[in-house]
């Protein structure tokens, strides 16, 4: 009895331990957009990304050869999921000091731009 209470703990290096899994015991694995790795969608860092099918030096010669009067062209909306090293790798996210782990709020958002 005396000999566990001498064993330290060991020492945890986030609150979560990298993952948002709580209570559950698996959760499903996604693919990485980068490495084509199966990562559990709980650890996987997630991205959505909204991009217009039309590059944007494309975009007025369209909009002024368009029949329709203010004709808003399709976006494409998907969301990306990476693996932890595949996102560090491609500085989809930073390393952070041990204090700054600490930090849960999101970074600031931009302000919406206005035409």
């Amino acid at each position: 009895v005396s000999l566990f209470r001498r064993v330290k703990k060991m020492t945890k290096k986030r609150r979560n331990n990298g993952r948002a899994k709580h209570g559950r015991g698996h959760v499903r694995r996604v693919r990485c957009e980068q490495s084509g790795a199966l990562v559990p969608k709980d650890k996987a860092i997630k991205r959505f990304v909204v991009k217009n099918i039309v590059d944007a030096s494309a975009v007025r010669d369209i909009q002024e050869a368009c029949v329709y009067d203010g004709y808003a062209l399709p976006k494409i909306y998907r969301k990306i999921y990476y693996c932890v090293g595949a996102a560090i790798h491609s500085r989809v996210v930073r390393v952070r000091s041990r204090k700054e782990r600490k930090n849960r709020e999101p970074p600031p958002r931009f302000p919406a731009r206005k035409n």
